[in-house]
C-alpha cells in the first residue's frame, strides 16, 4: 500500500511541473487580488481533474484503459514528426502576434473579469488536457490494478490531484506570506511575464517543435 501511495505521489508531483497550469498561475498571482485569482484558478484545475479521474475510476475504468490505442513505433514517429511541425507553426503564429497577445494579457491583468474567470480558466485548461493526460492515466491504471477498496482508490486519485496542484498551492502560500516588498517584486515579475511571456513562449514552442520533430524524423529514418 505504501508503495502505491508513493507511486501515485511521485507521478503527480512529476506531472505538476506543467507549463499549462504553472505559467498562467504566475500571471494570475501578480497584481491586486492575485491570491484570490490564483485560488480560484487552482480550484478549477483541481475540481475538473478530480472529477475526470473519479469518472474514469468509477466507470468502466479498466475497459477504457485497455481501449486506449497502442500505436506501432512507425505511427508514433509519424505523430512526433507531425507534432513537431504543429508546434513550430504555433511558435511562428505566436511570434507574429506577440505584441497583440502581450497587450491583451496586460489589459486582462488589470481587469476584474480575470478574477471572475479564473476558475473557468483553470477548469477549461484541465478539460482540454485531460484526454491526453498520460501520466494521470498511468496513475489511475496502477490504482485500478491494486487490490484495494473503492474508497481507497478514490482517495488515491484525490491524493494525485493534490500533488498535481502542489506548485500552485506553494505559489499561493508564498503570495500570502510575502511582505510588502516581496509582493511588489512578485507584481513586477508578473508585469514582465505579461510583457515578454508571448515571445518567450514562442521560443519555447519552437525549441520543443524542433526537438519533437527531430525525434520523429530520426525514428523514421
Amino acid at each position: 500500500m505504501l508503495a502505491l501511495i508513493l507511486l501515485v505521489l511521485s507521478i503527480g508531483l512529476a506531472d505538476a511541473v506543467n507549463p499549462s497550469t504553472v505559467a498562467p498561475a504566475l500571471v494570475l498571482v501578480t497584481g491586486p487580488g492575485g491570491a484570490q485569482r490564483l485560488g480560484r484558478f487552482t480550484l478549477g484545475v483541481f475540481v475538473v481533474s478530480l472529477v475526470g479521474g473519479i469518472a474514469l475510476l468509477l466507470g468502466p475504468g479498466q475497459l477504457l484503459l485497455d481501449a486506449l490505442p497502442h500505436p506501432s513505433a512507425h505511427a508514433k514517429h509519424l505523430g512526433e514528426a507531425f507534432g513537431g511541425v504543429v508546434l513550430l507553426a504555433l511558435a511562428v503564429a505566436l511570434w507574429i502576434g506577440r505584441h497583440r497577445v502581450a497587450a491583451s494579457m496586460a489589459a486582462a491583468g488589470d481587469s476584474d473579469r480575470l478574477e471572475r474567470g479564473a476558475f473557468a480558466l483553470g477548469a477549461g485548461i484541465m478539460a482540454v488536457e485531460l484526454p491526453t493526460a498520460l501520466p494521470y492515466f498511468a496513475a489511475i491504471a496502477a490504482v485500478i490494478a491494486a487490490d484495494v477498496p473503492l474508497l481507497v482508490r478514490i482517495a488515491l486519485v484525490a491524493l494525485y490531484n493534490v500533488a498535481f496542484v502542489a506548485p500552485l498551492l506553494a505559489l499561493l502560500v508564498a503570495r500570502e506570506r510575502l511582505g510588502e516588498r516581496g509582493t511588489a517584486r512578485l507584481d513586477a515579475l508578473g508585469a514582465r511575464l505579461r510583457e515578454r511571456g508571448p515571445a518567450l513562449l514562442a521560443g519555447l514552442l519552437a525549441v520543443l517543435g524542433v526537438a519533437v520533430g527531430l525525434v520523429g524524423v530520426i525514428g523514421l529514418s
